[in-house]
C-alpha cells in the first residue's frame, strides 16, 4: 500500500477554503491549467486554494490485490502538487465508505472537514457514487451546501488531447518524448540500486541495477536515452535498459542504467531516472561481441539525445 503522505491541513471554520478533487496522476498540462483556475477562483472569491487528492487509486480499493501503475505514485505527486504553490494539498484515503458517497454527500464532508465553500471541477470530471450527474448538477447541490462550483476549461494547448490516460499509453508503449511533451517534464522513476548479474561490467557498460516501486509505471521494453540523479543530488546522462536480455536467456525482467562519467558505489541508495527518448527496441544480439558494438553506438545516440534535450543558453 502507497505510504500516507504527512500534511498540514485547513481548519473548518478558521477561513473559506476553494478545493478541486481528484487522483492528478501525472500532474500533467491539463491538470496544471485546472489548478492555475483553482489558483484564480481562490483569490478573486479571497479563500485559501487546496487540492484534494487520494492515498490510494480507487480501483485498488474498489477491486482488492489490483495494482495500479502510476505515472506518479505518491510521494512524486504530492511533491509535484505542492509545487503548484496552492495553500494546501490534502491526501485522502480513499475507502469502500467514501466509494458510496454521492456528490452531494462528498460535497457536504469536504465542507465540513475542511470548509470547503467553492470549488473548481475538472471540464469532464465525475465525482461521487452517481456518475449521471455532471458539472450543473454539482453547481445545483452546491449552492444548498453554499458551495460555489465553477468547471474547469479544457486543456486545448499544442499537445492537447491532454489525459493521465494517454500519457499512461504513450509511457507504456516506449513513446516518453511525447508523454513528457504532455507532462510538462520528463516521466521519472525512483528506485533502489540492488546487485544484478554484472554482465554491463563485463562488457565495458557498467549498470545500476534498479528495483522500482511496485505502483510506478515503467517504459514499454527497450533502451532508452536517460538523466540520472545520483544519491549526491547530481544529474548526470545515461541509458536505461527495460528487458530480460534476448541475448542471455533466462534473465528475469529488469530495470538498469548505465550512468555516464559515474563509477561510485551506490548500492542500496536511491536514483531517480528521467526518460528523454526510446533509442531502439529490445533484441537478440548473435553474441556479446555484437551486443558491445551496439552498446557502443546507443552510447553514442544517446549522448546526442540528451545534449540536445537541454536548454539552448
Amino acid at each position: 500500500m502507497a505510504p500516507t503522505a504527512t500534511i498540514s491541513v485547513p481548519t473548518p471554520g478558521s477561513y473559506p477554503v476553494a478545493a478541486t478533487v481528484g487522483m492528478f496522476d501525472g500532474v500533467h498540462l491539463g491538470h496544471q491549467q485546472l489548478i492555475n483556475q483553482l489558483k484564480e477562483q481562490a483569490k478573486r472569491l479571497g479563500m485559501k486554494s487546496a487540492i484534494i487528492t487520494f492515498n490510494q487509486h480507487p480501483q485498488s480499493v474498489l477491486k482488492p490485490g489490483t495494482t495500479i501503475a502510476m505515472i506518479t505514485p505518491l510521494e512524486l505527486r504530492m511533491q509535484l502538487l505542492r509545487s503548484t504553490g496552492v495553500d494546501f494539498v490534502i491526501a485522502m484515503d480513499f475507502t469502500p465508505e467514501l466509494s458510496q458517497l454521492d456528490s452531494t454527500a462528498f460535497m457536504t464532508l469536504i465542507n465540513k472537514k475542511y470548509g470547503v465553500k467553492a470549488m473548481t471541477v475538472g471540464f469532464n470530471h465525475r465525482f461521487g457514487h452517481n456518475r449521471n450527474e455532471s458539472c450543473p448538477d454539482y453547481r445545483t447541490n452546491g449552492a444548498k451546501l453554499g458551495i460555489t462550483v465553477e468547471q474547469a476549461y479544457e486543456y486545448s494547448g499544442p499537445v492537447a488531447p491532454v489525459s493521465s490516460s494517454i500519457i499512461r499509453n504513450l509511457i507504456s508503449t516506449g513513446q516518453v518524448a511525447m508523454a513528457a511533451a504532455k507532462l510538462g517534464r520528463h516521466h521519472s522513476i525512483t528506485g533502489v540500486v540492488v546487485h544484478g548479474q554484472h554482465r554491463g561490467t563485463a562488457l565495458g557498460f557498467p549498470t545500476a541495477n534498479i528495483d522500482a516501486q511496485p505502483d510506478a509505471l515503467l517504459p514499454a521494453n527497450g533502451v532508452y536515452a536517460v538523466r540520472v540523479t545520483t544519491p549526491d543530488s547530481l544529474t548526470r546522462g545515461g541509458m536505461a535498459n527495460i528487458g530480460s536480455h534476448p541475448t542471455f536467456p533466462g534473465g528475469e525482467p529488469t530495470l538498469e542504467v548505465n550512468i555516464f562519467d559515474f563509477n561510485g558505489d551506490i548500492y542500496g541508495k536511491s536514483v531517480t531516472i528521467e526518460f528523454i527518448d526510446r533509442l531502439r527496441n529490445e533484441r537478440t544480439m548473435t553474441g556479446p561481441q555484437e551486443l558491445t558494438q551496439q552498446l557502443a553506438a546507443d552510447l553514442k545516440n544517446a549522448h546526442k539525445i540528451i545534449s540536445d534535450s537541454l536548454p539552448k543558453s
